[in-house]
Order: C-alpha cells, then sequence, then structure tokens
C-alpha cells in the first residue's frame, strides 16, 4: 500500500491556537514525568546498535586475554587490549493505529488522546537521550510517514500527527504498517506499535518485525468496552465496519457472553505477541499510565542483568 511522507498544512505556517495548546499542554504533563521517572530507566532498558571500537591500550592483569589486539602487540612488543564502547544513538519509531476504533473513550479521554500522552513520555525520553523519533500512521492503508529526526520540534511535531492526523480510512491493516515500517528502517529500531490491537492476520509481519527491529505493543483499552452495563437493549456498531448488532444487556447470560468474546478476542492478541516473542504494555484509559511503564522498564532491567 501507499504511503504519504507528512507534510503537514502548519508548516508553512503559524500552528493553529487551539492546537498548539493541547500538544503544549501534553508536553508540560509529560515533561516532569520523563526527568524525574524515565530518563534514566530509557537509557538502561534500550539498548543501542552494539558496540564500537574506541581505542587500544597498555594490557593490565585481570584484563580479558580474548581482547588483546595481536597486531598492536606485535608491533609494540608487548600486550595491548581493544577497548569498546556502545553505541548509544537510537532510533524510536511509533507505529500508531489512527482507525475509527481509536476514536472511542469512555473515561474522559480517548484511545487516541492516550495513544499521543504515551508516546510523547517515550519520545521526550528519546530526546532526552538524542535519539532519533519517527511516526508511522496507519489505518486499513498507511496513510502517514513522519521519518526519523532529532530535536524537540520534530518530537512536538510527532505528537502533534499522533493527536490530530484526519484518517482516509476506518479500518486496521497491522500488516501493512508492520511491512512499511521494514521498509523505510533502514536501521535496527525499537519500534511501538500503539493500538487496539482489533486485527487479525498481522502476526507473521509483526514476528518478521521484531526479528529485524525492537518491537514492543501497547494495547490500547477502555473499560466500556469490555463489559456491558445492566441497561437493557443495546445496539452496539462496530466504528471500523460500521457493522451493527442487538444486545440485551438486561440479561445476565447476555453480558456473560459478551465478556467471554472479548476475553477471547484479548487472549488470541496475547498469543500473537508471544509467538512473535514481543513485550506489550497494556494501557487503559481509566488508569494512569505510570504504574505499566514502571513495570515494564523494572521488568527489562531484570531480564537484561
Amino acid at each position: 500500500m501507499s504511503a504519504a511522507v507528512a507534510r503537514a498544512p502548519e508548516e508553512s505556517g503559524r500552528l493553529p491556537a487551539e492546537l498548539f495548546r493541547q500538544v503544549r499542554r501534553i508536553e508540560i504533563r509529560t515533561r516532569r514525568l520523563v526527568q524525574d521517572l524515565f530518563s534514566g530507566q530509557y537509557h538502561s532498558v534500550f539498548k543501542g546498535r552494539g558496540i564500537e571500537f574506541a581505542e587500544v591500550r597498555e594490557y593490565e592483569p585481570g584484563d580479558d586475554v580474548r581482547a588483546i589486539d595481536w597486531n598492536v602487540t606485535a608491533r609494540r612488543g608487548h600486550p595491548y587490549v581493544k577497548q569498546f564502547s556502545e553505541e548509544r544513538e537510537l532510533t524510536i519509531a511509533f507505529l500508531v493505529d489512527a482507525s475509527a476504533s481509536e476514536r472511542f473513550g469512555s473515561r474522559g479521554r480517548a484511545l487516541r488522546e492516550l495513544a499521543a500522552e504515551m508516546s510523547a513520555v517515550l519520545a521526550f525520553s528519546a530526546l532526552l537521550n538524542n535519539d532519533r523519533v519517527g511516526l508511522i500512521v496507519v489505518t486499513d492503508r498507511v496513510e502517514r510517514t513522519v521519518p526519523p529526526r532529532k530535536g524537540r520540534t520534530h518530537v512536538l511535531r510527532v505528537v502533534r500527527e499522533i493527536l490530530f492526523h484526519r484518517p482516509l480510512g476506518r479500518g486496521t491493516s497491522l500488516e501493512a504498517g508492520l511491512r512499511h515500517a521494514n521498509r523505510v528502517l533502514r536501521r535496527r529500531s525499537i519500534l511501538f506499535v500503539v493500538s487496539d490491537f482489533l486485527d487479525s492476520g498481522f502476526g507473521p509481519a509483526l514476528r518478521v518485525a521484531n526479528r529485524k527491529h525492537d518491537v514492543i505493543a501497547l494495547r490500547l483499552g477502555d473499560p466500556r468496552l469490555d463489559d456491558l452495563p445492566e441497561a437493557g437493549l443495546f445496539l452496539l456498531e462496530d466504528p471500523e465496519t460500521g457493522e451493527r448488532a442487538v444486545w440485551d444487556a438486561g440479561s445476565a447470560r447476555a453480558r456473560r457472553m459478551y465478556r467471554a468474546a472479548r476475553a477471547r478476542r484479548r487472549e488470541e492478541t496475547s498469543q500473537i505477541f508471544r509467538q512473535a516473542k514481543v513485550d506489550v504494555i497494556d494501557l487503559a484509559t481509566d488508569r494512569p499510565f505510570v504504574q505499566p511503564l514502571r513495570e515494564f522498564f523494572r521488568e527489562r532491567e531484570r531480564r537484561f542483568r
């Protein structure tokens, strides 16, 4: 599927005042969180592309003999060892689902707003570490690509695109987005896939992407989507397909069937993550995302140790 490189209309002039204020509010809300909680953890759990040669120095007792540089040792007549440093610069990319289901929200904010705020925390953490940040917006097609770059202005643009991109499609094709990411991200990246994952058939593309990149799923949810209130007949409409169904929410049996169907769908998605060996952070509109993010960082630190 084709993808358009982002050229926001605001780039040629001033950002509209209300749009600017909303993006600025997110920056202010996330700044302290980034500085106080996550900047150090971000550095420790997201590794650079590897190690690179730094210099040679004279061998000292206790040094690993496998690090001896035999060419330099032969020239100078006594042992020298190679020293390496971690190559820290990273590319952080967000693959964000902008399908119609992301507009839902029952607790004062939509899934899309949760996606923007969570992405902002991670993007500003990347900014503090001088990493590059990029964005891919997907519906049933790839709609927007913002190439990875550095800098505060660029990070604000990424947040703005997540919040205010006007999608052309209503459905979801994470497979298209993942295949596109593999084409356009030339170097190994940290790829956050931000979605409610109400999609199917993306498992093989997810496995391929995770072999090339470090893929992390940010699974968005809302409590109202997982249960029905006791309120008589309910007309449910799929925002992506327009399909409608009537549920008798006054019936305990109907509510159990609905909860069971949602639970099965969630478990199927979890199974896809496990098969692809992809880490997942579960987020919901009715809960702060600080605790899930902390737990993710702690688990990754334990794993690396």
